[in-house]
C-alpha cells in the first residue's frame, strides 16, 4: 500500500490543507492533539528523519519555516509553539514518512509525552 502521506500530497486523499507550495504540504491533523495541530510534510517521500541526507537540509529548513509561518499566521507566533519530528515506532512515529507536527494554543508540558 502506498505511503498515506504521499497520498495526500498527490490529491488521492483529500486533505484539510493550510499551505503547500512545489515542495511541501501542510494539513491539519485528523486527531488533534492542541487547538492548531498542522503536519508539514516534504511531498517526496522520507521514510524517517534518520534517512534525510546533506542533500535535504534546505527541505528541512523549509519545513520549519513553514511552521513558523503559519504559526504566525494563526496568531501563536509570539504566544509560542511547538514543533516535533517523530522518528521511529518508539518515539510516536505512526506515519513513515518525515512529517514536523506544529502545536499550538493550549500549554504545552515539559517534558513531553
Amino acid at each position: 500500500m502506498p505511503c498515506l502521506f504521499c497520498r495526500i500530497a498527490s490529491g488521492e486523499i483529500p486533505a484539510s490543507k493550510v499551505y503547500e507550495d512545489t515542495d511541501v504540504l501542510a494539513f491539519n491533523d485528523i486527531n488533534p492533539q492542541a487547538p492548531l495541530h498542522v503536519l508539514i510534510v516534504p511531498k517526496r517521500h522520507i521514510a524517517t528523519t534518520n534517512d534525510l541526507t546533506e542533500a535535504d537540509e534546505a527541505l528541512v529548513g523549509k519545513l520549519v519555516r513553514t511552521a513558523a509561518a503559519i504559526a504566525a499566521q494563526e496568531g501563536y507566533g509570539e504566544r509560542g509553539y511547538r514543533t516535533v519530528f517523530n522518528c521511529n515506532a518508539e518515539a510516536g512515529q505512526t506515519v513513515f514518512h518525515v512529517h514536523l507536527h506544529l502545536l499550538a494554543g493550549r500549554p504545552l508540558a515539559w517534558p513531553p509525552g
